[in-house]
């Protein structure tokens, strides 16, 4: 499985960013159920979801997945 890290920087951008598990669904293209998941660690994000995210919230990957600090 991924870092936990990554569950706890997308909650962390989502909350900074006042954006819902629907609202980021919406944004990305991707399920709600496929962001819950991943939030609760349940599942890893694919490589092109990962970039979708980074650039949703205008970070790197490796910000995201907890290689590199925001």
């Amino acid at each position: 499985m991924i870092n936990l890290k990554f569950a706890e920087n997308l909650k962390l951008l989502m909350q900074e960013t006042n954006v819902n598990q629907v609202m980021l669904a919406n944004e990305i293209k991707i399920s709600q159920s496929a962001i819950s998941a991943w939030l609760l660690n349940k599942k890893e994000p694919s490589i092109t979801s990962l970039w979708l995210l980074a650039d949703f919230f205008n970070c790197t990957v490796d910000e995201l997945i907890g290689r590199s600090n925001f």
